[in-house]
């Protein structure tokens, strides 16, 4: 049987990119669609790294998203807050007075196992429990937010990463998780929706989110759309966000940009 690398790649097919920053998800067609929790990383996603207050450009769509959900359906899920390198609380605490929602405590960073598991655990004790097949996943980072929506998933299904892996790599197409985004009842049943934001508030961590976007890339150029949805194709989840005018870019900036296309 021929080793069908696209399908290799599909556990990186439910990666769904709403451009800079959570401005352009639409949380009511989401939440139509069937989702009802959501779970945020924290720093150079909706607060400047190690600050505990949210973002003012992303104040009217934090509160959409509040109102969308509710409080107790939208966590936050920090390697800062509430981790290992929080142990008292006190960060968490901050975030928790600032951005008027949960946050996670958890002893393994993103995206460690322990972590999927406290997810869960938490959305599962609600009043209404939320389903991890329901739930999406917000993060700027690859490695962290977009394998933790993953292993979320895999976990749901009772088997490894590996495992799936090599089941996708040898089923025809990586028919396992295919997804159609072309409707508002679209099925959720292939588990967490990645959402990757690929906006920064402040510039950290640089080579590493070069190589994250050049991984991207490599997996698009290899996936044909029959092989998995077009990340990059219009959808109901995102909403058209008027763009602010560009300032003028630093001799840096400049090398970052060159180096972003090439």
């Amino acid at each position: 049987m021929p080793f069908n690398l696209p399908g290799a790649l599909v556990p990186f097919q439910i990666l769904f990119n709403p451009r800079q920053d959570i401005r352009h998800l639409d949380f009511a067609a989401l939440k139509e669609a069937g989702y009802r929790g959501i779970v945020f990383d924290k720093d150079n996603c909706i607060t400047v790294p190690h600050k505990d207050n949210l973002v003012p450009e992303l104040t009217e769509a934090w509160e959409d998203c509040r109102r969308t959900f509710g409080d107790g359906n939208v966590l936050i899920v920090s390697n800062s807050a509430g981790s290992h390198s929080d142990p008292a609380g006190i960060e968490a605490e901050s975030v928790k007075r600032n951005l008027q929602v949960p946050v996670l405590f958890h002893a393994t960073p993103k995206p460690g196992y322990s972590c999927v598991k406290a997810i869960r655990t938490y959305f599962s004790s609600l009043r209404d429990p939320v389903r991890p097949e329901q739930l999406v996943i917000v993060g700027d980072r690859i490695f962290t937010d977009v394998v933790l929506s993953n292993r979320i998933r895999l976990s749901e299904r009772g088997s490894g990463f590996l495992h799936m892996w090599f089941r996708c790599a040898y089923e025809r197409g990586g028919a396992t998780v295919k997804e159609n985004l072309d409707t508002a009842h679209r099925s959720i049943d292939s588990g967490p929706l990645s959402v990757w934001t690929t906006g920064v508030w402040k510039k950290e961590a640089t080579f590493m989110r070069w190589c994250e976007r050049k991984l991207v890339e490599f997996v698009r150029r290899r996936t044909s759309p029959e092989e998995g949805h077009d990340a990059s194709s219009p959808s109901i989840f995102i909403k058209t966000v008027a763009e602010q005018p560009a300032l003028p870019a630093s001799r840096l900036r400049k090398v970052w940009q060159f180096l972003s296309r090439t």
